[in-house]
């Protein structure tokens, strides 16, 4: 999904483009690691829901005008094993994606459902 459509239209837009990719995480504790990498936080941050949803509400991390697309993958299994803490991230980043019409800036988070997010070589431009 970094190389593949929507990233290109979303980057020649001028957005920053993050993918947070969930493969082999089980738990809360993986999960907030890998948002620590994938999303640069910052070193304050303190890997609980709270501490995620002030982050990513927070304008100084957030996205710059105009946008910031996030791409979540590799996300079904977490979702399958920890149905409860995937409900909460689900409700953090949907906050978190309707905080920043204020700012005139967009993040959007996009969960990938698999398979290639490359077009067929008969829809190539």
């Amino acid at each position: 999904m970094t190389h593949g459509p929507l990233a290109d239209v979303c980057r020649a837009a001028g957005w920053q483009v993050s993918v947070l990719d969930l493969t082999g995480v089980t738990d809360k504790a993986a999960f907030m690691e890998r948002c620590v990498r994938a999303l640069d936080l910052p070193d304050w941050f303190g890997r609980n829901w709270d501490a995620l949803a002030d982050t990513l509400g927070d304008p100084d991390w957030g996205p710059a005008s105009p946008g910031r697309l996030l791409v979540v993958t590799g996300w079904r299994p977490y979702a399958t094993a920890r149905p409860g803490e995937w409900e909460t991230a689900q409700e953090v980043l949907e906050s978190a994606a309707g905080h920043y019409e204020e700012y005139d800036a967009t993040l959007s988070v996009v969960l990938t459902l698999g398979g290639s997010d490359q077009l067929p070589s008969d829809q190539l431009g």
